[in-house]
């Protein structure tokens, strides 16, 4: 126990979490179901949180702000294993041309650090479309909106939670 607060004492090495995010605090209440992974943010990436939670890297997905041209954004929502087509992204939305978002645009439409960007809870509702592979899963694992955070869900989940569409984004 510890004597100054008098609650039990808990070493580093068993790290308890109380975290809750907009992210999660949005899901909640629209009663959409997930599990709050934790890890212990090193670096940024889809393939750091893959390795430090031991969740497959194909099944994890990164949420990446993308930029539409006229003061226009979306979201893609890719597998970490994979690279965007930013051509076939553009037709998805269709648009000419799709570009990725500067790090200070996607903060302030998310209002998420980047390598903490969730689609769920955003500052400003984007559009968004999730790389058609990723339906093959039961469960993928999403940010969280917070570094060292992420969501177990189903990936049927995801779109209805943000309205988003399928479509061929590699």
């Amino acid at each position: 126990f510890c004597d100054t607060c008098k609650n039990q004492y808990f070493p580093q090495t068993e790290r308890i979490y109380f975290v809750s995010t907009r992210a999660i605090a949005w899901l909640k209440q629209k009663k959409i179901p997930f599990d709050v992974v934790h890890y212990d943010h090193e670096e940024k990436g889809a393939t750091f949180a893959a390795q430090a939670t031991g969740f497959p890297l194909e099944q994890t997905v990164k949420t990446l702000v993308v930029d539409l041209g006229g003061k226009s954004f979306g979201l893609a929502l890719m597998p970490g294993d994979r690279q965007l087509s930013l051509k076939k992204l553009a037709k998805a939305f269709g648009v000419k041309k799709a570009t990725m978002a500067d790090t200070a645009s996607a903060e302030r439409l998310t209002g998420y650090h980047v390598g903490g960007i969730s689609p769920f809870g955003l500052r400003q509702r984007l559009p968004a479309v999730m790389e058609e592979s990723l339906q093959r899963w039961d469960e993928v694992m999403i940010n969280a909106g917070q570094r060292g955070a992420m969501l177990k869900m189903a990936p049927g989940d995801i779109l209805k939670a943000i309205g988003c569409r399928m479509d061929s984004l590699i």
